[in-house]
């Protein structure tokens, strides 16, 4: 059951214990930082930040503090977009600054400052380091480096300052499951389990159709919330009666083709075509020259991926991002657009499994390489556990690719204490 606050919002249990847990109320006001993570869907990430900006606004006044996801985009996106209409709802007033990157959010004459920044690679300590910070959020806390992890947290000179972080877990030997889930006492932190049940709003028939999407090592962490290494098949459901079809359908559209660049290693390149919700790889090109014993040049690829486009009007050619020369190749051609690919392995298998599982990503039968590529395609053992192998890889990565980049394109007391009493009723 769901408690109702006065704004119309329902909330879980797990969802009111993250919401008050910094309150005079609560067994665990004396933490100096919460952890949260579990599965998708559950809510946890708009409640905490409506409970870091509530508690903001309760300890604060004239203070910094920052909000930081994997990147400034994804803040806005996931965090900000929900939160800050709920915010105004209730009374408070917020400024969102784009180009500065920071929020102000005040009630009366309480005012504080929110900056935003985005951890997505070792160099982003860099823009956080020297602040002074009140507290920090850290949104999707596993995928930052941990060096920007530890340099914002470090940040948080002022007496009082809280941490909060929120994800989606990992593989069992990552930094963050060793040094804060498992010492969660020792760093005095509460730390938070959540599951999709949490999160009042999902109706049985949601709740279904979530768990549809995903098997294996994906199944146990984004539906029950486990940190837990991959084994076996990295697509173990993958079959040729439910994702390859003999005929194409008529009437296909919205041509692109997807590349996986190698001149040592085998260049895998698809040519994909849309008819309302589905994509279909309508064919490929498949070239590997050990097994050949000829290497081809930019220039004989860029032919290849013409002959592959068979005269269609192709919107867009999408390549490794690290195959500067085959992309600068096919801008002097003039003929397609080279979009460099969106290249985030494990964000990348995740989505081409979800589009699998929903029937919305289809093979067609003579594409012979890719079909056995998925059959051969593994998670590594050992300390790369948490990534495929590096082998029989080259069709997986451009459909990766294709996925990643054009299906799925794209983060004082007294007024606290108000706060999380509307919230909970």
């Amino acid at each position: 059951m769901g408690s109702r606050g006065r704004g119309g919002m329902v909330f879980s249990p797990r969802q009111l214990e993250l919401l008050t847990w910094w309150t005079g109320e609560s067994p665990h006001r004396g933490r100096d930082g919460i952890l949260c993570y579990g599965a998708v869907r559950s809510g946890k990430t708009f409640c905490m930040g409506l409970s870091f900006a509530a508690w903001a606004m309760a300890a604060w006044d004239g203070m910094e503090l920052a909000i930081c996801g994997k990147t400034r985009g994804g803040v806005e996106r996931n965090i900000l977009a929900p939160l800050l209409p709920r915010l105004e709802g209730l009374g408070f007033r917020c400024q969102h600054q784009k180009s500065r990157g920071v929020v102000e959010i005040w009630r009366g004459r309480r005012r504080n400052r929110f900056w935003l920044f985005g951890g997505k690679d070792e160099g982003a300590g860099a823009l956080i380091q020297g602040m002074t910070l009140a507290g920090v959020l850290l949104d999707e806390a596993a995928l930052m480096p941990r060096s920007f992890v530890e340099q914002a947290l470090a940040r948080c000179s002022v007496e009082g300052s809280r941490f909060w972080f929120n994800c989606n877990p990992e593989h069992p030997g990552h930094w963050l499951y060793r040094e804060w889930v498992l010492k969660a006492e020792e760093k005095n932190a509460l730390v938070l389990h959540f599951l999709m049940e949490d999160n009042p709003t999902l109706s049985p028939e949601m709740l279904a159709r979530y768990r549809r999407l995903y098997s294996g090592s994906f199944y146990r962490r984004y539906i029950l919330g486990e940190w837990t290494a991959p084994a076996g098949a990295v697509y173990p459901f993958f079959s040729l009666r439910e994702h390859t079809v003999a005929e194409l359908p008529q009437g296909l559209g919205d041509w692109h083709i997807s590349c996986d660049y190698g001149t040592v290693n085998p260049c895998s390149m698809g040519l994909w075509g849309r008819r309302g919700e589905v994509w279909y790889r309508v064919a490929e090109y498949y070239h590997d020259s050990r097994r050949t014993g000829v290497q081809h040049t930019d220039e004989e690829y860029c032919a290849a991926l013409e002959r592959l486009a068979g005269g269609r009007a192709i919107r867009g050619v999408v390549v490794d991002p690290s195959a500067a020369s085959f992309l600068a190749a096919i801008r002097r051609r003039g003929i397609y657009r080279a979009i460099p690919a969106v290249n985030r392995v494990a964000d990348g298998i995740r989505r081409v499994s979800g589009e699998l599982r929903a029937g919305r990503l289809m093979i067609q039968a003579g594409c012979r390489d890719t079909i056995r590529e998925f059959g051969e395609y593994r998670w590594a053992e050992g300390k790369d556990r948490d990534q495929p192998v590096k082998e029989h890889d080259h069709a997986m990565d451009d459909i990766r690719y294709f996925v990643s980049t054009i299906v799925c394109r794209e983060e004082g007391p007294a007024v606290g204490a108000v706060t999380v009493r509307r919230l909970a009723g």
